[in-house]
């Protein structure tokens, strides 16, 4: 695929008054909301999960101490991915260009495309997460539960299960976020000792934006004529609300915990821009490439309904 004089013709004549297609506004950048930034310099990564002790036992007089075992996990592992695209355009296209124009316009719409796709790549494991087809180092998709359509649970590597959904699938509401963090509240490691997890961040497509204000902003509960606080309001349990325009499931929502380990982003080579002369035909080559990966290593650090 090459940009000839043919491809643009009009830009050999004069009386084009304006240009149009290659400066619309771009979204700021969404994918840093979704996920923790991680950088590396290998070809992949591992995360390796270990399995905590358990509850200490009672002891009698002179009784010795029960000694317990830490025992190695899941692992997950992120292969860095690399994404490219170009163009070529011929000499005579630019020595010809009455506006100096086709090069530059093309580099713009060049950075468009690779943010594009990074913000496709990222909103893809959000967009999977109820699929079987996608699973993490655990076996299991991201979100696991009877109410997913995905996994029914995750697995503790010392025995037993959890999950990271509801029950059933729920659309986003104040009782359906009232009880996701009392769900959340209950999660315990490996081990079945309680941890301190958080909500941090309401995940939503932007279908959902409109919704999600109605049911967070208000001083008062929503949809109801008594005078009760709005409750998620007061606690400010989800002051950082994020919709997301790469998001697909329009009633599909998300709650990023305070886990860490939990989304994690790898950039291996950030967004790197080149540009040559082919000698033979003095085509002048533009080209975009980058590495990165996006996934999960501890599914604690989400939990997600698809909406009914």
């Amino acid at each position: 695929m090459v940009i000839n004089r043919g491809s643009f013709v009009k830009s050999l004549t004069v009386g084009v008054n304006k240009w149009y297609g290659d400066a619309y506004a771009e979204y700021p950048e969404e994918y840093n909301m979704l996920f923790s930034k991680n950088t590396d310099s290998r070809a992949f990564v591992e995360d390796v999960g270990m399995s905590g002790f358990g509850m200490a036992s009672q002891l009698g007089e002179g009784e010795a101490v029960n000694y317990d075992n830490m025992i190695q996990a899941f692992i997950t592992r992120y292969q860095h991915v690399k994404y490219g695209l170009g163009f070529i355009i011929t000499s005579e296209a630019i020595e010809d260009d009455q506006y100096m124009q086709i090069a530059q316009k093309r580099a713009r719409g060049l950075a468009f495309s690779m943010r594009q796709t990074k913000e496709t790549v990222a909103a893809n494991v959000y967009n999977r997460a109820f699929s079987t087809t996608y699973l993490g180092g655990d076996g299991s998709s991201l979100v696991a539960s009877a109410g997913g359509g995905g996994s029914a649970t995750h697995p503790n590597a010392a025995g037993g299960t959890w999950t990271n959904g509801p029950s059933a699938a729920v659309d986003l509401s104040e009782a359906a976020l009232e009880q996701a963090c009392i769900d959340i509240s209950k999660w315990t490691d490996d081990r079945g000792l309680k941890i301190a997890v958080l909500p941090t961040r309401l995940i939503i497509p932007f279908d959902l934006s409109f919704e999600a204000s109605r049911i967070l902003e208000g001083d008062w509960q929503p949809d109801s004529t008594n005078r009760n606080i709005n409750v998620l309001n007061k606690r400010g349990l989800f002051s950082e609300v994020v919709a997301n325009h790469y998001l697909t499931d329009t009633d599909a929502w998300f709650i990023m915990t305070n886990i860490p380990d939990g989304m994690k982003y790898f950039e291996r080579k950030a967004d790197t821009f080149g540009e040559d002369n082919d000698f033979d035909t003095d085509n002048l080559k533009y080209k975009a490439t980058a590495r990165y990966s996006f996934g999960w290593t501890d599914p604690r650090g989400i939990w997600g309904s698809p909406g009914v």
